[in-house]
């Protein structure tokens, strides 16, 4: 209990320092994630050995984890998944998962029917669009039409793999797992609609949740935690990863209150980005063994190489060939900012490279070098991405040529 309470202890102090540091650096370069990782992996087990993983800290990295899918569901409209654009991200996500596939095949040693070259598919196919909210809320850009298009190809990114993690890295037959898949989104369908009916219906309940939302209470908070652990928990009570319980949680709770809270959503933000999505963070930076990546370095930069060439082209392709008059006033600049920050991947490389190494499919150093590959795309990608559109924002063709008519 000594050692857990010193972790974290060691955890809230690099969770503190990351936004001073993050904020000291002129223009802010580097995401706070990306200093939580270093943070972690530095004082992890397999350099200054202060931060260790116990069971005590897992669980609660675990629901940091939880958290920011919830938040991540939670933000996404579901006409950003359902519409006209996220069809296109439906359907590019089905071509990058092929090409994933025919990648791992041809140009690895795994087999890509083994459950370490599913991994690695799956981890070709995803984006962090929990870990790219704070990001592009810093950068305004969530209520813009890039924003908007990030978010139709991103979500796509981040549910896609979290169904292909259920059904291709399960031990289970094919039909077992789309059955329990089936349940699972009938039991997310009738806690979206029985919670959705009682926000409405008039009565005592009703009146003391209204009433203690901005008491002691937190009765509003307690049902949202409550929702989330319960579905967290029916997906691993099924043996489905704990990402797709609570992405659902979050999908339910946008049903419940389609136009928002705002009051809501900043202590649900407070408890979330205040704590728990921090210390996952830093734990998930305990895990990687640099001594490992520095071994193979080649591994590390051919992944990042593949992630650009399987999730970002097709992106770029799919909106460079839109019609739609909105897209299309994006101009290539703005396709390719898009496809970059869909391009940022970490979150799920964590959940599914943990799946293959617990299966024994996969060995602990692999792993560590695919996280920190995803650890860096965290920095690059939205790096790459703030110039391109800055480059775009400015219109610097448009502005030459009214200089020119000057």
């Amino acid at each position: 209990m000594t050692h857990d309470f010193v972790s974290l202890a060691i955890i809230a102090i690099v969770a503190a320092l990351a936004p001073v540091i993050a904020n000291l650096i002129p223009r802010k370069p580097i995401p706070e994630t990306v200093l939580l990782l270093a943070g972690g992996a530095v004082l992890g087990p397999f350099m200054a050995n202060v931060i260790w993983p116990d069971e005590s800290v897992m669980l609660l990295s675990d629901l940091g984890c939880a958290m920011l899918f919830l938040l991540a569901g939670y933000e996404i409209d579901p006409r950003s998944v359902t519409g006209r654009e996220g069809k296109r991200g439906l359907f590019t996500w089905g071509i990058t998962l092929a090409l994933a596939f025919a990648a791992v095949h041809c140009f690895t040693s795994v087999s890509a029917r083994g459950l370490d070259g599913l991994a690695v598919t799956i981890a070709l196919t995803t984006t962090a669009i929990g870990a790219l909210m704070p990001i592009l809320k810093e950068r305004g850009l969530l209520e813009t039409r890039l924003g908007s298009s990030i978010l139709s190809y991103g979500t796509w990114g981040e549910l896609g793999p979290i169904v292909a993690m259920a059904l291709l890295l399960s031990t289970r037959s094919t039909w077992v797992t789309i059955s329990i898949l089936v349940l699972f989104v009938a039991i997310a369908v009738l806690t979206a609609v029985f919670g959705h009916q009682s926000s409405k219906k008039e009565g005592p309940v009703r009146d003391i949740f209204f009433a203690g939302r901005d008491t002691t209470s937190q009765t509003f908070v307690r049902a949202v935690l409550m929702l989330l652990i319960a579905l967290v928990a029916i997906s691993s009570l099924f043996h489905l990863d704990i990402v797709l319980g609570a992405f659902a949680a979050g999908f339910v709770l946008r049903y419940i209150i389609p136009e928002g809270d705002h009051d809501l959503e900043k202590k649900l933000d407070a408890i979330g980005y205040g704590f728990l999505i921090p210390l996952f963070f830093v734990v998930s930076g305990a895990k990687i063994d640099l001594s490992a990546v520095a071994q193979d370095p080649l591994l590390l930069m051919g992944f990042i190489a593949m992630l650009v060439l399987i999730r970002a082209v097709p992106i770029f392709l799919s909106m460079r060939g839109d019609k739609d008059p909105e897209v299309a006033e994006l101009g290539g600049r703005g396709h390719a900012t898009v496809a970059v920050y869909c391009t940022t991947a970490l979150p799920l490389i964590v959940a599914v490279t943990s799946v293959a190494v617990n299966a024994g499919a996969m060995d602990a150093a692999t792993a560590s070098v695919f996280v920190s590959a995803g650890a860096l795309t965290m920095l690059i990608m939205p790096l790459i991405a703030a110039g391109t559109y800055r480059v775009a924002d400015t219109h610097p063709i448009e502005h030459l040529k009214e200089r020119m008519h000057r």
